[in-house]
Formats: C-alpha cells, structure tokens, sequence
C-alpha cells in the first residue's frame, strides 16, 4: 500500500514526493523497530507532525503501544472541521482494545498552526485518561500539533 502524502507534499514534483515519502516510511519504520520505546523519542514528534502539520481539518489519532511501549497501531480515529473533532471516550477505548494495547500516545492537529491545547483539548484527554484507565491502558500523552510546534500534556505536567 502506497503511503498516504500530507497535503503540504501533493504540490511537490513526484521526485520530491518520493523522497518525503521514503522519509515518512524511515520514519514509521523506526518507530516500529524492536526494542525502540515512545517514551522519549522525537521520531514519533516528527512523524506526527508529517502526518498531521499541514492538514486543513483537524484529525485525532492514536498511537497504539505494547507493553514495552512500542508501536502495534496508530489509528486516525476523527476527523473534524477546520477548529474542532468531536472525540468519544468509547471509541478509543474499542481501538485500543482491538489492538491489545497496552499503552497510547494520542494527537491531535490544530490547522490554525497554534498548538496550544484548548480548555476543551484538556478536558477531553482527562475523560480519556480515565476511561482508558478502566481497561488498563496507560495514557502516556497527548500531543497538540499546529504547524511546526508540539505542545505534549505530558511535558506540562498535565497527566
């Protein structure tokens, strides 16, 4: 399966386009590779940022984790309009289970390019905190993409 390009790389000459798409593949296959762990690395920051950066809906994904906190699935599970997903708690929790997760990193973008979460961002990822919770799947972060600036809950302290 031909990797999906972001929006920024359709406008680019196909030599171009390959060459981000061999980069987006490097990039998904180091974070698939054995042994290599989410809790610290800036391959999945710049992954998700080729994945979500330039999009003009906003999309919530999910990083789907084993125990050893390394890559089973990510999952695009809403898209939303140009300011706004509508996020439910259960469907995370159905995704995560089918994937036997044992750990998520979630994202989200914010076509704005202002990746400061909102009120609503930070309410949302503490429902989903807690429900995933109920499952025993460990919540690890929240990463807020607007343009080339990550904003990670975890790093504020705020999971």
């Amino acid at each position: 399966m031909e990797q999906q390009l972001p929006l920024f790389a359709r406008e680019l000459a196909p030599t171009e386009q390959q060459t981000v798409r061999t980069a987006m593949t490097l990039l998904e296959r180091q974070l698939r590779e054995p042994g290599a762990s989410f809790t610290s690395s800036h391959a999945v920051r710049d992954w998700l940022r080729l994945q979500l950066a330039t999009l003009e809906r906003e999309e919530f994904t999910a990083l789907f984790l084993d125990s050893q906190h390394r890559l089973i699935a990510h999952d695009t599970l809403f898209t939303g309009t140009i300011n706004h997903t509508q996020v439910h708690p259960r469907e995370v929790v159905k995704a995560g289970l089918k994937h036997n997760a044992a750990a998520a990193i979630l994202a989200h973008n914010h076509p704005s390019g202002e990746a400061e979460p909102s009120q609503a961002d930070r309410l949302i990822t503490g429902r989903l905190k807690q429900t995933l919770e109920l499952v025993d799947i460990r919540l690890l972060d929240h990463l807020v993409i607007g343009g080339i600036d990550i904003v990670s809950f975890s790093e504020r302290g705020w999971l």
